[in-house]
């Protein structure tokens, strides 16, 4: 019996990753699988990077949106066109090897994996290293620990606890550079909420959907090459806005009153501070101009939040 899957790609001026990474599709092994679809949404490139996909061999659907609506926009997006059973969410930094998709599918098939709505990979870096591959939910004390630079909110290892042998390992969330969900269980949850502009939509989703009952799980034993940074890398200002952004309206959204008025001291303060200290130290002026603009963009956000009176 052949297993349906839709592939979702959201595209904006990653040059040449795009057609890797499409590509790396192309060379998959494809027995058992019936690739439904290939959606690329184009958050309106302007490097041509989204251009002449359709001579690859793919069953593709381009999707041009005439400015960047955002990372979970777009996968919504994309996944309303989608009708395979099985949805993957796939970075245009990532590329598969041959047995990446057919395994996971398999996997995801079979009658034990019956409750597991989320499914990722090992992810690995150009030396064949393990990479962030999934990470656990954040919470108050993990952001303080994240703003004073004694931790991070992803996990590069596997758990404690965990063997290095086990193939199956059972995670809060998995990254969403390979996020391989299944169709029901996305439409269910209304897809990714579109309030967050990029970053922290998978952790809302897999939260959601682990209140729903479902499951995320990290093949260990199955790889895909994962860049890192993609698009994000051309405006660290805007990337590191947004990701302190989507921050304050996860704890808002997640958090109580009380832990989300720590989140957004802690954020606006503490964090402030031991960044542009860090980038001091480093002699790196260039890193200090991006903390406070990215911070200027964030304090302009918060006060036309107010304003509003609206939610985050």
């Amino acid at each position: 019996m052949s297993i349906a899957v839709s592939i979702v790609i959201v595209n904006w001026n990653t040059g040449d990753m795009l057609r890797e990474c499409c590509q790396s599709i192309v060379s998959s092994d494809m027995t058992g699988i019936v690739l439904k679809e290939v959606i690329v949404v184009d958050n309106a490139s302007t490097d041509g990077s989204a251009q002449g996909l359709a001579h690859i061999g793919l069953p593709l659907h381009l999707v041009a949106n005439d400015g960047n609506r955002g990372f979970g926009v777009a996968c919504n997006q994309g996944a309303a066109l989608a009708t395979g059973e099985f949805i993957l969410f796939l970075n245009p930094d990532v590329r598969l090897y041959k047995r990446t998709l057919a395994r996971t599918l398999d996997f995801m098939s079979s009658t034990s994996s019956a409750d597991i709505g989320i499914c990722g990979v090992r992810l690995e870096d150009q030396r064949g290293k393990y990479t962030t591959s999934f990470a656990s939910f954040p919470s108050v004390w993990t952001i303080l620990k994240l703003a004073v630079g004694l931790s991070s909110l992803q996990i590069a290892e596997l758990p404690s606890g965990v063997a290095q042998s086990d193939t199956v390992v059972e995670v809060d969330q998995v990254i969403g550079a390979y996020f391989l969900v299944r169709s029901g269980v996305f439409h269910e949850l209304e897809g990714f909420d579109e309030r967050f502009f990029v970053y922290f939509e998978e952790v809302d989703f897999s939260w959601r959907a682990r209140l729903a009952g479902w499951r995320s799980v990290c093949l260990a034993d199955v790889g895909a090459f994962h860049f890192g940074g993609g698009s994000s890398q051309q405006v660290k200002s805007l990337r590191l806005f947004y990701s302190l952004r989507s921050r304050l309206q996860y704890a808002a959204k997640h958090f109580s009153v009380a832990g989300f008025i720590c989140v957004m001291f802690v954020t606006l303060f503490l964090e402030l501070v031991s960044r542009s200290v860090l980038a001091f130290v480093r002699g790196s002026k260039k890193q200090v101009i991006e903390t406070w603009v990215a911070y200027g963009l964030l304090l302009r956000w918060i006060l036309q939040w107010f304003l509003r009176g609206t939610g985050l």
